[in-house]
């Protein structure tokens, strides 16, 4: 586990597409600041939830688990080992300046109840009875291989990890079947792992024509702009505070039960509403607006009551 900034993963993306290649179990904190470069160091900003989904060169995602709180920086650091020991794959664990350097007050942190989930790990004796494995086969259909640890006492425990081409046995390979099978086989368990993270938080309001999605810090604002929406304006609406990436299927039925949607976030170029677009139906991406806040200090529900407000107005 490491935790960052922007610029640190800028740095280090060769080697987190290392990790989604290799498949090694990391969790990586990013306290998201304002860049590009240095930008405005001590400022806050949601500016790296796009480039993080997709880092490294070549076709890569990656997970992602979006906290609100510190009560949530905590727990999802705990679900992040495990989803990083599962799906054996780089998590972000994506918090902000806001959070991260900000005094938040929170309840006691509840400790972790149930043991960490080590994933498919195969002991000595599971060597035994079976004879061997392949590091990168998919036994199971979930695109989940089996791996063993480090210092397991078992002639058949070794395997090579290698960046550069491999086959289901880790033996390196340009065979072009077997790379289209690898990451074939590597996006079927990124979409394994949807169903496995922090489900969204929905608000459901009856009969509400207009929705808000967002995320992360941004969500102490929402709660205050839905009051504001409502007493001051009578519009009443639904709300979808994403927690994880990959998006959750519920998150695809809020947009879909809504005519407008409105994606708020801190940042200049709609990050969230661009990953949204590329897995909603063109229908459905047809009702996502943008709310855009970026000059580095915190949203604050004024500011996302006047967009809304402005835009419902050209409706």
């Amino acid at each position: 586990m490491t935790a960052t900034s922007g610029p640190g993963i800028s740095l280090m993306a060769e080697f987190v597409g290392l990790g989604y290649y290799t498949e090694v179990p990391v969790v990586i904190f990013d306290v998201e600041r304002v860049g590009p470069s240095t930008g405005l160091p001590t400022r806050t900003a949601q500016g790296d939830i796009l480039k993080n989904a997709l880092l490294s060169h070549g076709d890569t995602k990656h997970l992602m688990l979006i906290p609100c709180s510190t009560e949530e920086c905590f727990s999802m650091a705990v679900e992040a080992f495990d989803l990083a020991e599962e799906f054996q794959t780089p998590v972000f664990v994506m918090s902000d300046l806001d959070l991260g350097m900000n005094n938040w007050m929170a309840d006691g942190f509840d400790y972790p109840s149930k043991p960490m989930a080590r994933g498919k790990v195969l002991s000595a004796e599971d060597l035994d009875r079976l004879g061997g494995f392949d590091r990168y086969k998919d036994v199971d259909g979930d695109g989940i291989g089996y791996r063993t640890l480090p210092g397991t006492k078992h002639p058949k425990a070794g395997f090579l990890t290698r960046g550069s081409g491999h086959n289901e046995q880790a033996i390196y390979s340009e065979r072009p079947e077997v790379y289209v099978g690898n990451m074939d086989r590597l996006a079927h368990k990124f979409e394994t792992a949807r169903s496995r993270l922090p489900k969204p938080e929905i608000q459901d309001a009856k009969g509400a024509e207009v929705g808000v999605l967002a995320y992360g810090t941004t969500h102490w604002a929402i709660v205050e702009a839905l009051d504001q929406l409502r007493k001051e304006q009578g519009v009443t609406a639904g709300y979808c505070r994403v927690r994880a990436f990959p998006i959750s299927l519920e998150v695809f039925d809020f947009i879909h039960r809504h005519r407008r949607v409105y994606v708020v976030e801190q940042n200049r170029d709609a990050q969230m509403l661009s990953l949204l677009r590329m897995e909603v139906d063109a229908a459905d991406a047809g009702r996502l607006r943008s709310v855009l806040h970026y000059n580095g200090l915190p949203v604050d529900a004024r500011s996302v009551t006047d967009a809304i407000v402005a835009q419902e107005a050209r409706n």
